[in-house]
């Protein structure tokens, strides 16, 4: 890890950080985040009761399309072509939580962290949008990248799990 903040260039402006000469590699990050919620309001998302439809269905297209939209969004983000997205839900009914997980990839001169992680939020944002009628008490937490390889910094994977 670098100690410098590379968004910033000599004179403390904000800038597009210059990838040109980077090597063109695979690169992979894996995001997380959940989503907590009334009993109730799980138990419609699982048993597919909601009026508006498949919940989870329609956040996993939801995130798929921010993915591709992140450098849309995030100011200084560079646009990359996606090579593959996958966007996973765990659902703890004990807990009242649905976990998404969201794996990006693409061959590129630099990571692809930030896509993940949009499309981490985006899914868990399109529940609440969809249940919010229901349940506007629902709570987005632990979203944050899980592991990343490719590039010059190669393989990071978090140490610690969110509890």
């Amino acid at each position: 890890m670098s100690d410098e903040l590379t968004h910033f260039n000599q004179e403390g402006h904000a800038h597009m950080v210059d990838v040109g000469e980077k090597a063109v590699t695979r690169r992979v990050a894996i995001a997380g985040g959940r989503i907590g919620m009334l009993p109730d309001t799980l138990q419609m998302i699982t048993e597919g009761k909601h009026k508006k439809g498949d919940v989870l269905g329609i956040a996993r297209i939801a995130a798929i399309m921010a993915s591709k939209r992140t450098s849309d969004l995030i100011p200084l983000c560079h646009p990359i072509g996606l090579s593959h997205v996958d966007v996973a839900f765990t659902v703890d009914a004990e807990a009242s939580l649905i976990d998404c997980e969201v794996r990006a990839e693409t061959r590129s001169q630099t990571g692809v962290e930030m896509e993940a992680l949009t499309a981490v939020q985006i899914a868990l944002l399109t529940i609440y949008d969809m249940c919010k009628a229901v349940d506007r008490g629902m709570c987005l937490t632990d979203i944050r990248l899980l592991e990343k390889q490719g590039g010059k910094s190669g393989h990071w994977q978090a140490s610690r799990q969110v509890s």
